[in-house]
């Protein structure tokens, strides 16, 4: 198998049953990719590159980090496919991986609760947490002021969290993943991911206590 070059493409505007059909007989493809066929290895890539791209922003926050996360978490896949022995999710193997990653990446930076709400992007900066409309179009300016200081409320207690406190509730609330896979993916346990997601919740209620 010729290794892939420095930098993978990442696939930004896939409609979704290109992405269906990538993900098909996923055994079966992985199986082709380790037997050194370079379609089946990029077929996974696609599958996958989009929910390990957002995971890396989410917890990152910033584009040129979160690009090489990505890069390098599939190099290890590439590396690495033939270790995998099917005893887990293919899924599970992958964001383990791009956890590990992304927690040497928290840790050396010592996450600061002043660190910008915002993510850079390729079309400026954007605020990761103004996903929610407002109830009115015209909008209401208290109601908007109001929106602004939970949001930034939300990002200085995310910011209070260890990096794993924070990685496991990323996984939980963004990713929509289950304590089971969360466990699994940090190379621990369900009730592992449990505790450490309740210390994270009640450091959140405790942060966020005049929003509550």
């Amino acid at each position: 198998m010729t290794e892939p070059g420095a930098t993978l493409a990442i696939e930004s505007g896939a409609c979704a049953s290109a992405r269906l059909d990538a993900c098909m007989d996923e055994a079966a493809t992985i199986r082709a990719a380790q037997s050194g066929d370079p379609e089946a290895f990029e077929r996974l890539v696609r599958c996958y590159d989009q929910q390990v791209l957002r995971l890396a922003m989410n917890l990152l926050r910033n584009a040129d980090d979160a690009r090489d996360i990505y890069q390098e978490t599939f190099l290890r896949v590439y590396r690495n496919l033939g270790s995998f022995r099917f005893d887990c999710n293919f899924s599970t193997w992958l964001y383990r991986i791009a956890t590990n990653l992304c927690l040497d990446q928290l840790r050396k930076r010592k996450v600061r609760r002043t660190e910008p709400a915002t993510v850079d992007t390729e079309e400026g900066e954007l605020n990761r947490l103004e996903t929610v409309p407002e109830a009115r179009p015209a909008g209401d300016p208290q109601r908007a002021v109001l929106n602004r200081e939970l949001r930034s409320g939300i990002e200085q207690a995310l910011n209070g969290l260890t990096p794993r406190e924070r990685l496991v509730f990323e996984l939980r609330h963004y990713q929509g993943m289950r304590l089971r896979e969360i466990g699994e993916a940090l190379g621990s346990s369900e009730e592992a991911a449990k505790n450490c997601l309740f210390r994270a919740t009640q450091k959140m209620r405790q942060a966020l206590g005049d929003f509550l």
